[in-house]
């Protein structure tokens, strides 16, 4: 599993000119989080928890806090293209990524693990065409790999 986290201070995702998924905060910081699931995660149920204790407990905000520590808010947005391999040709393969059946249960799975910490999470729309806008701050990004 891999993860880009970016520190921002808003995030939003739109999807057939609706937000479906929205954060803000200006003064510490939340996280937007990219989140691809490769073919080989469905196989290894720890993966996407410790993917979710990652986004959770990086300590990437202002301040050298996590987000558990600050009460973040988090934007999670699958993200397959995040598996695509470009060492040969022009074109992207993506034989690495999980197919959706695979990837978008593990992304749900982060998604309530995050929730259950008592952190505020909102999604962008798994499959979905996604207009995804930031204010980075920092600007602070992280590529994380499980």
């Amino acid at each position: 599993m891999k993860a880009v986290l970016t520190r921002v201070s808003s995030a939003s995702v739109t999807v057939n000119d609706q937000v479906v998924g929205q954060i803000s905060a200006p003064t510490t910081g939340g996280i937007l989080a990219l989140v691809g699931v490769g073919i080989d995660d469905a196989n290894q149920e720890k993966s996407w928890q410790k993917m979710a204790t990652k986004i959770a407990e990086l300590r990437i905000l202002d301040g050298e806090k996590s987000a558990s520590e600050s009460d973040a808010p988090i934007l999670i947005v699958s993200q397959f293209t995040l598996y695509g391999q470009t060492a040969k040709g022009r074109r992207p393969s993506w034989s690495e990524a999980a197919r959706a059946e695979v990837a978008e249960p593990l992304i749900n799975n982060i998604v309530s693990d995050l929730r259950e910490r008592g952190l505020d999470v909102a999604t962008g729309s798994f499959g979905a065409k996604m207009e995804v806008s930031s204010v980075n701050q920092g600007p602070f990004t992280v590529l994380v790999e499980t």
